[in-house]
């Protein structure tokens, strides 16, 4: 498992199209509640025949945000960009200049086999001459995941080419909506994905896997209003937690709060992971009752979860109350 609180630093990962002309006024003026993060997307959200014009006020944006960082103080968030292809990534990060400063790292959609090498390739040409570290977030929402007959091939194929530059992935994501396109699918707001059997099932393939060893993020929730978008959201993210998945994709700043809060740990759990790993060396006995004598402690079992609970608090901090 990841053992720095970097990897569970993303949180709320609020997406935003790359052309959005007034985003950089809402990240000086802090318009936004915090923490979150800032995917930049060039691709879905935006029309083939505008995606020079979306760099540009990408780029335009970028530059007001760091022009402002130098005279005034607010909130900067994990800044990434969603791309196309292997081949804007370079051209971004050389267009981009000085301004690759304030970007966390690109977000790889459709990742899969047969792009898979060409990323990985140019995210180490660019980390070869940054003087930042440079991450990549891959998501898995290829059509090519579905088919049974190859997929636990093809996701450990993935894994193979991704160990290879582990330390530089700093989330798997997951993409719900794509996925649920292929059958044409869609939840509603008293839904939650985790109801959707085929797509849960990619996604318990994908824990398996990949869940050891890296931090797996939430699929996005596309409600923001009307009935029941606040209690469908807790609940998708109740089971996101019980299924492996830290952090979720948001699509309105509506949805960051929620997200925070319900990723904040328990006061409960907080205390358990902390008597768990301060285990008294000299105890003749490695279980025991936890610090409200409510549940069973155990340091061999209870160890790697105590680990990840204390990481977690790092970004999201404790919640006293039920």
């Amino acid at each position: 498992m990841k053992d720095s609180a970097l990897y569970y630093s993303v949180g709320a990962l609020l997406y935003c199209p790359a052309n959005n002309e007034s985003i950089s006024d809402s990240i000086i003026h802090n318009k936004f509640i915090k923490p979150f993060s800032l995917a930049l997307c060039l691709e879905d959200t935006i029309p083939d025949n505008f995606v020079l014009q979306a760099e540009q006020i990408c780029y335009h944006n970028l530059l007001q945000i760091k022009n402002a960082k130098e005279s005034q103080d607010f909130y900067l968030p994990k800044i990434f960009i969603r791309v196309r292809n292997p081949e804007q990534i370079l051209r971004l990060y050389h267009h981009l200049g000085e301004l690759m400063s304030l970007i966390y790292g690109f977000i790889v959609p459709k990742f899969a086999l047969d792009n898979a090498d060409a990323y990985i390739h140019n995210l180490c040409e660019i980390n070869s001459t940054s003087t930042q570290p440079v991450y990549m977030m891959p998501i898995y929402e290829s059509s090519s995941i579905i088919d049974l007959r190859t997929r636990y091939d093809i996701l450990y194929t993935l894994k193979d080419k991704i160990d290879s530059i582990e330390k530089l992935i700093l989330n798997i994501r997951v993409g719900g909506n794509d996925l649920c396109h292929v059958f044409g699918y869609r939840r509603h707001a008293d839904e939650s994905i985790h109801q959707i059997k085929p797509i849960a099932s990619i996604f318990s393939d994908i824990n398996t896997i990949y869940g050891c060893d890296y931090v797996i993020s939430g699929a996005v929730w596309e409600y923001f209003d009307g009935a029941y978008w606040k209690e469908g959201l807790k609940k998708e993210i109740k089971e996101d937690k019980l299924c492996g998945f830290i952090g979720k994709t948001v699509i309105h700043p509506k949805q960051i709060p929620i997200v925070n809060s319900e990723y904040a740990v328990h006061i409960t759990d907080y205390q358990s992971a902390k008597a768990i790993l301060n285990w008294d060396n000299d105890s003749k006995t490695l279980v025991s009752s936890d610090p409200q004598k409510v549940r069973m402690n155990e340091y061999k079992t209870h160890a790697n979860w105590a680990k990840k609970i204390m990481l977690m608090a790092e970004h999201y901090g404790i919640a006293i109350n039920d």
